[in-house]
């Protein structure tokens, strides 16, 4: 996730924070002192949150460590004011390997809570686990329920809450994965619409989870139709194949007449039948800005983009395309250029499939009877 920072790394993760997160500190702080609260109470006020926001790290380690049990590695964790963020290398495609991963979170606040609460029993006696205000409470008491707070809260069964996975999992058990995601997911969006509801009358933050709530429900619903409508196919499914190029010697002013001449927005660049880089819009627009129309496409050209095989599952070039700075990836078979594919090529092949399944019924796997793209 760019804009943040690399804190350390716990059990081979790295443990990050984005720069919104300081904004939570800040108004933390801020507050306090407004309300005529003293540096030292403002400072503690930061300090509760951060003790929070640890919590958090633990439970997003839950989850990682869980999903390495099961083959999948965790690429970082990221602190956003909104909590954490474990960005797995991919969803586990058991239904119970997902119930176990998603569950695992708000199991290791259970037990921080379990040892918050024998370790205020042992110095003040368990009676005083159930205060009668957590305001002017100690310090371990607020983080305990705080803790509980975050199971409930997260077991709650809408997207994108743990809850939401559990629900979504417990459904793929009984039936086909897609249905139960669309069922789960409308299932958190008719929650999100009683939060938004209730904020109206009670408290404006409920309008927030709620729009937070009912947006990762529709993502997740997306996320899985992509997944589903691309499953089984292969680059070379999806690819461009009718195409323009350029030469490295070409100017600027010859890419730009191309450009306008179609709907083609990245080039590739060949010497002789030889791959040699990209131009994409966007750099070729950049490239207008800093050396005029009649500089070389060599000079602003991209060389270092992935190669992609044709043979290679749509699925996984979908995920490198997120990570790059290439929009559009060379489709090569022995060193020879064949193809270029992009996210609207995909998205087209989308669309496509989509459209069939409607009409039809579920899509065909064979790539010999989809309609081709390009």
């Amino acid at each position: 996730m760019s804009w943040s920072w690399r804190l350390g790394r716990i059990a081979g993760i790295d443990i990050k924070v984005h720069w919104t997160f300081l904004i939570i500190l800040l108004w933390v702080a801020v507050s306090y002192l407004i309300a005529g609260e003293s540096v030292a109470a403002a400072l503690y006020g930061v300090g509760m949150v951060l003790a929070i926001f640890a919590c958090v790290v633990l439970h997003e380690l839950g989850h990682a460590l869980m999903a390495r049990h099961y083959g999948i590695p965790t690429r970082d964790i990221t602190l956003l004011p909104i909590g954490g963020v474990a960005q797995l290398a991919r969803i586990p495609e058991k239904p119970k390997e997902e119930m176990m991963v998603a569950i695992a979170g708000p199991a290791v606040n259970v037990v921080i809570a379990i040892v918050l609460a024998c370790a205020i029993g042992i110095m003040s006696g368990f009676t005083q686990l159930v205060p009668r205000q957590l305001i002017g409470s100690s310090s371990l008491l607020i983080l305990m329920w705080l803790n509980l707070f975050l199971v409930v809260f997260n077991l709650l069964p809408a997207f994108p809450m743990d809850g939401g996975r559990v629900f979504r999992a417990w459904l793929a058990m009984k039936m086909d994965y897609v249905k139960a995601t669309n069922i789960a997911a409308w299932t958190g969006e008719a929650m999100a619409i009683l939060f938004g509801i209730a904020g109206l009358f009670f408290n404006p933050l409920l309008v927030l989870i709620a729009l937070f709530v009912f947006l990762g429900a529709e993502s997740e619903r997306q996320s899985v139709h992509v997944k589903h409508m691309v499953q089984g196919l292969t680059v070379r499914d999806a690819m461009l194949t009718d195409y323009e190029t350029l030469s490295p010697q070409q100017t600027l002013n010859e890419a730009v007449d191309l450009l306008l001449a179609g709907d083609q927005h990245d080039f590739p660049v060949l010497q002789d039948g030889q791959w040699m880089g990209l131009l994409q819009r966007s750099d070729l627009i950049r490239g207008l800005k800093d050396h005029g129309k009649d500089s070389l496409v060599e000079v602003v050209m991209m060389e270092d983009c992935d190669r992609i095989s044709p043979t290679q599952p749509l699925e996984k070039i979908l995920s490198r395309m997120r990570s790059s700075r290439c929009q559009t990836f060379p489709v090569m078979e022995e060193d020879q250029l064949i193809g270029l594919i992009s996210a609207e090529n995909i998205g087209e092949l989308i669309m496509v499939r989509s459209a069939l399944e409607e009409q039809a019924g579920p899509p065909t796997k064979d790539p010999e009877k989809l309609v081709h793209v390009a």
